[in-house]
């Protein structure tokens, strides 16, 4: 249970008056945090108001930058204080010149906790990670936060809990070890999700597919489901037919569970998936559930209490000659009977939610052009919506039935993460305090998206 680890407090530097009053009007503003994976209510929607509706002509200036390692962990932002995974290679290792390749590679992960008022770095918590993932540059999940807790998932299985205040570690596990698994073609990807006095992962293997740990103690509370691979989708709560369910989409299906106890409330079988490519977190819109994968495409279910009946799914003549949504990373938006989202080859598409028609397609927001793998993250803000392009840009856009409308574009971070052909930025970013955070394999940087000349 017990894993190599170092954490390091860094002493905190003495602050002016000015700041202090600073520190306590900012409190006095309505903020909101960016506390796990998709938000505060893991819906990928941004409700903060007194944000600017368009960006400056000379664009945005970061309000601080901090250097870090490699990864495709978004950050969380909670309580003043930024969190963030990053991976560090081991003197003289280099990664594959092919991120595909698959190798073993020493090196060591981070958790590193951020001021966010200016980003120095307050403390860092590392521990060996020898990688054997394809696309090896760090962690994959998103933190998630709670009380005084951080919960952190890296890619090769360590589950930590750590102290929030100092980065010490309260308890652990390691997946590999506990559940006699592998770790996944693309590493554990699965964010972890704090439910109640749970938190809830992906793990692996006979009978735990997925596992809930009490949040205090990190002892296991249940174990669940058996699959040849656990896929990459993050577990999800929503409510159909009065109760909550615990939803677990992996390359054989998808399951409901009864969150507390682990029992499956229901299972809908769905084709095996190639490489276990499930990646988009499921999405709710009433009673329907969407799922969507690069090789499967679109799957619509109508869910009740206790069953999941077929609504409508896409079918696909070839890779790049798709009917429906084919998403790779970015889990789609969804809204007024439509769903919007970048599919197979870097097309942003609206689809009718009803029947999975499709309305209109283009590249604007993603790659520009077709760029297999290529997409956009979509954050909801209102009546418009905030999309990061894997090149680093931020775009405002109207996402409407009757097309798609770019109203404003600012590039934020250069893209510095290499898949064959080109750089790109593939690590979703946190709204908060007014603000966006976002990085790449070198840096993480705020940048403020407040209304009015005193942003």
């Amino acid at each position: 249970m017990r894993t190599l680890e170092r954490s390091r407090l860094l002493p905190p530097r003495p602050l002016s008056v000015a700041a202090l009053l600073l520190l306590g009007w900012t409190a006095s503003l309505t903020a909101e945090d960016w506390p796990q994976w998709l938000g505060p209510r893991r819906d990928g929607t941004w409700r903060e108001s007194g944000i600017l509706e368009r960006f400056p002509a000379g664009g945005l200036r970061p309000r601080w930058r901090t250097p870090v390692g490699g990864g495709y962990s978004g950050p969380a932002v909670y309580k003043g204080r930024v969190y963030l995974l990053d991976r560090q290679l081991a003197p003289d290792v280099k990664s594959p010149s092919d991120p595909f390749n698959r190798a073993t590679l020493p090196g060591r992960e981070r958790v590193l906790c951020l001021k966010e008022s200016d980003g120095t770095l307050l403390w860092e918590h590392a521990y060996d990670a020898p990688y054997t993932v394809s696309y090896a540059a760090g962690p994959r999940t998103t933190p998630a936060c709670d009380g005084n807790r951080i919960y952190t998932l890296g890619t090769e299985g360590h589950l930590l809990c750590l102290d929030a205040r100092t980065g010490s570690r309260v308890w652990s596990h390691e997946f590999q070890k506990e559940y006699g698994i592998k770790t996944p073609l693309w590493g554990f990807a699965g964010h972890p999700l704090v439910d109640g006095n749970r938190v809830i992962c992906l793990a692996g293997g006979d009978g735990s597919v997925a596992v809930a740990f009490d949040k205090e103690t990190g002892k296991e509370v249940w174990r669940a489901l058996s699959a040849k691979e656990p896929g990459y989708a993050p577990p999800m709560i929503h409510e159909f037919g009065g109760r909550r369910q615990l939803i677990l989409w992996h390359p054989e299906g998808v399951n409901a569970l009864d969150p507390a106890t682990g029992r499956v409330l229901w299972t809908y079988p769905t084709a095996p998936i190639r490489f276990g490519m499930t990646i988009p977190s499921p999405r709710k819109s009433g009673d329907h559930l969407f799922l969507t994968s690069f090789y499967n495409g679109s799957l619509m279910l109508r869910v009740g209490a206790s069953k999941a009946d077929l609504v409508w799914e896409s079918r696909k003549v070839s890779e790049k000659d798709t009917d429906g949504l084919h998403c790779v990373m970015c889990t789609p938006w969804m809204e007024g009977g439509f769903i919007y989202g970048s599919c197979s080859y870097g097309q942003f598409r609206c689809l009718r939610e009803e029947t999975g028609e499709r309305l209109w397609e283009t590249y604007e927001p993603t790659s520009g052009k077709s760029e297999r793998w290529g997409h956009a993250f979509v954050v909801n803000h209102g009546a418009e919506s905030f999309l990061f392009s894997e090149k680093g840009d931020l775009i405002i856009a109207s996402l409407k039935p009757g097309g798609y409308r770019e109203l404003s574009r600012a590039h934020l971070i250069d893209p510095a993460n290499h898949d064959p052909g080109r750089d790109v930025v593939w690590s979703h970013p946190a709204f908060a305090n007014r603000s966006v955070y976002v990085r790449n394999d070198r840096e993480i940087l705020c940048v403020s998206l407040a209304a009015g000349k005193g942003r």
